[in-house]
């Protein structure tokens, strides 16, 4: 449910995340992922830096409605990665220096908001953002920098120093992991990261898109998902993928997933899967069930399908009026079955 919250950052009158809990919790939808900041500095991070009593406000009512509905929540943090750095007005690669603004100010938030809601029923867990995994160590970086809008907040030009590694992330994951664990023992810790690249070990190790093997794939999963973070997050929307030089189904990769997850001894989170409308109902359809089957038969501990109630992407919301509403049913009678009902 990602933009429950920032919905209201953008009008603070918005309060139609109240019905939307309401829908997921009458179709006993466990839990929901939502980002707690804003993606772009400008209009969403006004609220927090100039009433910021205000923006706790919203938050505290989001929190209640998901308790209220019996819905727990994952906050996910720092959704974008160059929101932050937009705001305190430093290059995107100052998440690898803890002696950065950047840090100041996501320690700062990490405070105030797990103090805030650590004893909330409805917490489950704590995500640092969004596939921060995905824009590392790019051979084609200065292609994929991070967006230049002004009047969105964001800087008139980037440079080479708004370009992320892995280093910078995993810097960023354990020292957010170790300011979250100050507040609260107990809960999760996710990064929010997809799954590799099937080249991501060596994009690190020599900027190239020479496919990694199983084991550097393990490796990485291992690396960027760095201690004290207690879980290994993935995002899966491919049927099959070309990796480890040869094509692997979804089921496959799955299980080889769980596999690597156990060994860690680290819960499997597969934070986003899906199938867009885009490819047509029917085969959207069969794509999500496909997905939902390989989760349910590997025994994935936890699994967030993209995406409940979002309205600039109408090819991929799901809402209990649409024609993916079969995909809250589906998820009710796997859940009601794992949970023995």
């Amino acid at each position: 449910y990602f933009n429950a919250f920032t919905r209201a950052l953008v009008d603070p009158n918005d309060t139609s995340y109240r019905e939307g809990f309401q829908v997921l919790g009458e179709y006993d939808i466990p839990f929901a992922r939502i980002s707690i900041t804003g993606y772009w500095p400008i209009p969403e991070w006004n609220l927090y830096l100039n009433d910021k009593e205000r923006y706790f406000e919203i938050l505290d009512d989001v929190v209640k409605s998901a308790e209220e509905n019996n819905v727990g929540l994952i906050p996910s943090f720092f959704w974008a990665g160059f929101a932050v750095p937009d705001v305190v007005g430093e290059p995107v690669n100052r998440w690898g220096d803890p002696d950065s603004q950047v840090h100041a100010f996501m320690k700062n938030y990490v405070r105030e908001v797990v103090t805030r809601y650590k004893d909330s029923p409805a917490i489950w867990g704590w995500e640092f953002g969004n596939e921060y995994n995905l824009p590392a160590d790019l051979p084609n970086a200065d292609e994929w920098r991070p967006p230049v809008i002004p009047e969105l907040g964001t800087p008139t030009f980037r440079t080479d120093e708004d370009e992320l590694t892995h280093e910078d992330i995993r810097t960023a994951f354990t020292v957010f992991a170790n300011e979250v664990r100050k507040y609260d023992p107990d809960r999760i810790i996710i990064s929010g990261n997809s799954i590799p690249r099937p080249s991501e070990w060596h994009q690190e190790q020599y900027l190239t898109w020479e496919q990694d093997t199983e084991e550097q794939f393990k490796e990485m999963l291992q690396k960027d998902n760095p201690d004290p973070m207690d879980t290994i997050s993935v995002h899966i929307y491919d049927e099959q993928e070309q990796r480890f030089s040869r094509t692997v189904q979804v089921e496959e990769l799955i299980n080889k997933l769980v596999h690597i997850s156990k060994q860690m001894k680290k819960p499997l989170f597969v934070g986003e899967f899906g199938a867009s409308e885009s490819l047509g109902h029917e085969v959207a359809k069969q794509r999500f069930e496909r997905f939902l089957n390989a989760i349910v038969n590997e025994r994935v501990p936890l699994a967030a399908v993209w995406v409940f109630d979002l309205a600039n992407q109408p090819e991929n919301t799901i809402r209990g009026d649409n024609n993916r509403v079969y995909q809250l049913e589906r998820i009710q009678q796997v859940n009601a079955t794992l949970h023995g009902r």
